[in-house]
């Protein structure tokens, strides 16, 4: 009962993201660093929709597909880690982001992404 409440939380808060990621395009192109542009061959704006859809789909997942879900738990804890270095950017550049618009709260941002992939592999743990 507390992996499936857990399980739907992070759901719901990947899928808000994901929302916000369309909603606030220009709020969320601090986070982009330039050789992530280089990299993608995508734009700022192409990278955070990209990032988006990214959350939205695997909100999604987490409650749509039972059978996959331990699948999709590592796939959620390996976007977590994948945007890490754009948390990281962010922290370095001191830019805000919506509800990131402090020194103080970008680094705590950095210790919460730890939390957050150990809470997608245990919350998609099969019993």
């Amino acid at each position: 009962m507390i992996r499936d409440t857990a399980r739907w939380v992070l759901a719901l808060g990947l899928g808000f993201m994901g929302a916000l990621h369309f909603l606030q395009t220009r709020g969320f192109r601090g986070l982009i660093p330039e050789w992530a542009i280089r990299a993608t061959g995508l734009d700022k704006d192409g990278i955070v929709i990209a990032s988006g859809a990214a959350e939205l789909a695997l909100s999604v997942a987490l409650v749509a597909l039972p059978k996959e879900r331990r699948r999709i738990g590592w796939a959620v804890a390996a976007f977590f880690v994948t945007v890490f270095p754009g948390n990281v950017h962010q922290w370095r550049t001191r830019r805000s982001t919506p509800g990131l618009d402090t020194d103080r709260r970008r680094l705590v941002r950095l210790f919460l992404q730890p939390v957050l992939i150990i809470w997608a592999v245990w919350s998609t743990r099969t019993r």
